[in-house]
């Protein structure tokens, strides 16, 4: 945690790419490799490196059957994610919730 950052705040999962690709994963049990490369319009290569951040975290799990590759977030992966969206709403405070004055 840095200075000013709420605990649970998560560098590894902030960045933008990393949080669609877990954040796809979460209402999922196995996602489809192409699922994620289309739904995040990354290169295969480029998706390969972001996954491989997260499998090093353990935060998520690459499974290949052939020439089928899916990806599932694990319990480490849904608790750092959670962990993260709650440290978001606490860095935001009242702002998600109020309106213009």
């Amino acid at each position: 945690m840095s200075a000013g950052q709420p605990a649970g705040f998560n560098e590894l999962l902030h960045a933008p790419v990393r949080l669609s690709i877990v954040s796809l994963l979460a209402p999922a049990v196995h996602v489809e490799f192409g699922f994620l490369r289309e739904a995040t319009g990354m290169t295969d290569s480029a998706l390969s490196k972001q996954i491989g951040a997260l499998q090093d975290a353990g935060y998520v799990e690459l499974k290949r059957t052939g020439r089928r590759a899916t990806v599932r977030l694990t319990e480490p992966g849904r608790a750092a994610l959670a962990a993260h969206a709650r440290a978001l709403r606490a860095m935001l405070g009242v702002a998600l919730d109020a309106g213009p004055h």
